[in-house]
């Protein structure tokens, strides 16, 4: 207390919980009980720090032993009170979340914990191919081409319904309903930033969409995966991590620093939350190996060593959640992996989008995973025959291969859980999207009529809510949720 008065030590403060800071060690409780215990330790404590505070040196002991040995009692009592009702809850904490051993992820009885479950693709990270777009497939394009065609405004009242209607409470109770016990949850380092992001240039919303998502969870009984899909700069060279075609992640030392300080954020508000499962640190890095540019040359030996780093910065204020790690290529490469025991809470994370039968196209997976000892998670698998679904599935299960099949939503019928009618005059917006648009005089030519195309969006914005979407039940059972 003296020391702090002085203005020599800082007290400190984690968002999730309230805690009290003694020495090097933070001490963590719920928040509502902390803050009263703060309270009554400051009131306790107030009189001796002011009088320490104005004191010299030489003269604290002095004051502390002839005038206020009763109320330092008292403090100390209070103390180790709170400290003690504090070891409990973190005790309480750490033993109620998922954790990995061997080769399986354990319940917190030690029973032996399976994924299964989808991805929200397309919902905060938006892909082209599911709007009916080709040439215009990343979130960045798609955003400048909707600007382009109705407006920088009526775009972002656009994001901004789109968010609120595509995943809602009703489609989280359906996954569950399916068998599911767990989502997989794509994210934008924008959402967690000031920078122009589906409607919204400062009070991101990124923590807001994952309350909604965790509260639902809670409610209906699912895990959540934390999933950083586009990083800063770009990790994967393709528009999957809307980047610029290449991975400047692994050059931009910035980059990194921002990537870094987004995920100790993000540990830090669900470092308690049991219903996180893990956290992704990044999706699909260097996606493409172009002969020319050597990529796997150039950043294959910067995987791990980024992995390390997030993953200690992550643990300084995080030692509860699961890491997973992705492969290069699309997360089928994991080449460059040579250490798997600096964290004792790893699991890698492959996907399988593979059209030769999975006894030829996985096994390789199954073999790094036997030889490192630690689980192999499928992230991503999905646009198959009915057929070769079926036979996926049934070779995860068999091998220990927990999964989450992509995505769970998207427009037009097949390959997903559910899907939706495109809306009337989208076929406008498509047209504009993949016409030429290289100069003004082109965007003014491709333009379609305004009404029209407003008309479009705010009927997709109906047509994509889960009132209005169709069940694939025979995608559903392929999946063997059940």
């Amino acid at each position: 207390a003296v020391l702090q008065a002085r203005g020599h030590v800082r007290g400190s403060g984690r968002r999730g919980g309230g805690c009290l800071s003694a020495g090097v060690r933070t001490v963590r409780m719920p928040r509502q009980r902390a803050g009263h215990e703060r309270r009554r330790f400051h009131a306790i404590m107030e009189e001796i720090v002011s009088g320490f505070a104005l004191a010299k040196p030489e003269q604290c002991l002095t004051i502390y032993l002839q005038n206020r040995m009763k109320k330092t009692l008292l403090a100390i009592f209070a103390t180790i009170a709170v400290i003690a009702g504090i070891s409990s809850n973190a005790a309480y904490a750490q033993n109620n979340f998922l954790k990995v051993k061997g080769k399986d992820i354990v319940k917190p009885d030690g029973s032996k914990f399976f994924i299964k479950g989808t991805n929200l693709g397309n919902w905060l990270n938006p892909e082209g191919y599911m709007f009916g777009f080709t040439n215009t497939n990343s979130a960045s394009m798609i955003d400048r081409m909707f600007k382009e065609l109705v407006g920088e405004e009526y775009t972002a009242s656009f994001w901004k319904k789109y968010k609120d209607n595509y995943i809602t409470r009703e489609d989280i109770r359906f996954i569950k309903s399916t068998g599911a016990n767990t989502i997989r949850l794509p994210l934008h380092y924008r959402l967690f930033t000031d920078e122009d992001y589906m409607g919204l240039t400062s009070e991101q919303d990124g923590f807001k969409r994952i309350d909604d998502v965790l509260g639902w969870c809670n409610e209906f009984g699912l895990y959540l995966i934390l999933d950083m899909h586009c990083a800063p700069g770009g990790q994967g060279g393709g528009n999957v991590d809307d980047s610029f075609g290449y991975p400047w992640l692994f050059e931009d030392s910035e980059c990194q620093d921002e990537l870094e300080k987004i995920w100790v954020s993000i540990a830090e508000r669900y470092a308690d939350n049991p219903l996180v499962l893990g956290y992704e640190l990044l999706n699909e890095p260097i996606e493409h190996r172009p002969a020319t540019d050597s990529w796997d040359v150039l950043y294959y030996p910067k995987l791990e060593p980024l992995y390390k780093r997030l993953t200690a910065a992550i643990r300084a204020v995080d030692k509860n959640h699961i890491i997973i790690l992705g492969g290069a290529r699309g997360n089928i490469d994991f080449t460059m992996f040579t250490d798997w025991k600096f964290d004792s809470n790893l699991m890698y994370t492959c996907h399988c989008y593979f059209k030769e039968a999975p006894e030829k196209s996985v096994k390789y997976l199954v073999e790094f995973r036997d030889r490192t000892g630690i689980p192999m998670y499928v992230g991503e698998t999905g646009h198959f025959t009915m057929e070769q679904q079926l036979a996926m599935s049934k070779y995860f299960i068999a091998n220990n291969m927990g999964y989450t099949y992509w995505p769970y939503k998207k427009m037009k019928t097949g390959g997903s859980f559910v899907n939706f009618t495109p809306a009337a005059g989208w076929d406008s917006v498509v047209a504009f999207s993949e016409a030429d648009r290289s100069s003004y005089q082109a965007i003014r030519r491709a333009r379609p009529d305004q009404g029209v195309a407003k008309n479009a969006m705010q009927s997709f914005l109906e047509q994509c809510k889960f009132s209005n979407c169709k069940v694939d039940q025979n995608y559903i059972n392929a999946t063997l949720m059940k």
